[in-house]
């Protein structure tokens, strides 16, 4: 049953159908054929699988990012990145990726930034000298450190399904993302290098202008330090966390920087209604072949699969990396975290791993995967913007793809890099 579930989502997805009903007709095998589920079941899970207090999370921090987008902030923490890293060999691409890493505590999507960044400073960076190629790389390999740091609406949503703890997930997404954002600036020093691309700004700015550009950008800095105090000090959930970032992105819009009107609010609104729609059609079909597959034991049946295979753990990881990697390659990552990571994590740690560690690891392999061919979301997102051929990004990507590599062994060789924060504050 589960090679015919496997073959069903396969065949649904070549045809072009959306993920969500691929997800949901795939499991019709279970309870039509087998009689194992019936469709009263059915509705049941879909209805239970929105009925969760952590995964209110995910309407909140969507609306905050977008709340946070039409009141200028995005604006002003452009202009912060480009006096910060604009004087460096490589000029805008070491702002796009230093932007991608304050951005994580708004937007907490990698699609989302690789769009934004695309269409803000894709052809600023191609008038500048950058080739097409280069600036695709660029815009989309920085866009994975968004999904790293906190809020990520990723790991909001591998937290509840693994039921792993939020909190925790949050707190360990932040020194790999630092970690990843100077792997990702260096490896764009060096292509700018060997390539000739110039600085944006003649010199470094003055320690006056880098300071009058920090305030105008505290706000937006300022929420990802209050989130970290909150789990602290036990000041609030990240459901709670959430809500608190709605009024916090209110008040900014139109009390501290006064550009929140009723025309941008309702725009911030639609498309939070939008985005929460696909979310959550993912999610309730998610539950529904999440259910099929429980019933017909994959997780376990995967788990024994593996250990026949090998006992070692790092076998078994290398083993799990790979998966991930493949099917991040033709899955959007909320679809491929609710999907996979439940099958997974059992494999992972039965053989001794920190679900919190693989936590991280995994939800920035799931992105890693949709920068690369055939069908990766990232990378058709950022190439459709700036009307790059696929090859062309496939070779301008090869050193962001060494650097990646570099930065999954240093995960994976120093869990102390991950679990050093969560194990201190929590």
């Amino acid at each position: 049953m589960l090679i015919l579930i496997a073959i069903l989502f396969t065949v649904f997805l070549i045809i072009g159908l959306p993920v969500a009903f691929a997800l949901g007709l795939a499991s019709i095998p279970v309870f039509v054929v087998s009689g194992a589920m019936p469709p009263t079941v059915v509705i049941q899970k879909m209805v239970t699988a929105t009925q969760s207090f952590p995964l209110l999370a995910v309407p909140f921090f969507i609306l905050a990012g977008n709340l946070m987008n039409v009141t200028g902030i995005t604006y002003r923490l452009v202009k912060f990145a480009r006096l910060l890293t604009g004087w460096m060999a490589g000029g805008l691409a070491q702002v796009s990726i230093v932007l991608s890493f304050m951005m994580g505590g708004i937007s907490g999507s990698a699609v989302a930034d690789a769009s934004m960044e695309a269409r803000l400073l894709g052809p600023s960076m191609i008038k500048q000298g950058f080739s097409k190629a280069s600036t695709a790389a660029v815009l989309a390999f920085g866009s994975v450190i968004t999904a790293t740091i906190p809020p990520s609406i990723g790991l909001i949503l591998f937290g509840f399904v693994n039921e792993v703890s939020i909190g925790r997930l949050f707190l360990a997404g932040i020194i790999p993302g630092i970690c990843l954002t100077i792997v990702l600036m260096i490896t764009s020093w060096f292509v700018a290098k060997k390539n000739g691309y110039q600085p944006d700004l003649p010199h470094m700015p003055a320690g006056k202008e880098l300071l009058k550009s920090f305030g105008e950008s505290i706000w937006a800095l300022a929420f990802p330090v209050i989130l970290i105090v909150g789990f602290r000090f036990g000041l609030f959930t990240a459901t709670e966390a959430g809500a608190f970032l709605v009024f916090y992105a209110l008040a900014v819009g139109f009390f501290a920087y006064r550009e929140l009107d009723f025309a941008k609010f309702k725009e911030a609104v639609t498309s939070s209604v939008s985005d929460l729609g696909m979310v959550m059609l993912l999610i309730i079909m998610a539950a529904v072949l999440g259910y099929a597959m429980t019933i017909e034991r994959a997780p376990q049946q995967i788990t024994e699969f593996v250990t026949t295979l090998t006992e070692n753990p790092t076998a078994i990881l290398m083993l799990v990396v790979a998966v991930l990697v493949i099917s991040g390659m033709f899955l959007e990552g909320a679809a491929n975290i609710l999907l996979v990571t439940p099958i997974v994590m059992p494999v992972l740690v039965n053989a001794g791993y920190d679900p919190v560690h693989m936590g991280i690891l995994i939800v920035t392999l799931i992105n890693f995967g949709g920068l690369t061919p055939p069908v990766g979301v990232i990378m058709f997102t950022v190439c459709g913007i700036l009307d790059v051929k696929t090859g062309a990004y496939t070779k301008a990507s090869i050193p962001f793809f060494i650097a990646m590599v570099i930065f999954f062994i240093l995960m994976v060789a120093v869990p102390s890099l991950t679990l050093l924060l969560p194990n201190a504050l929590m």
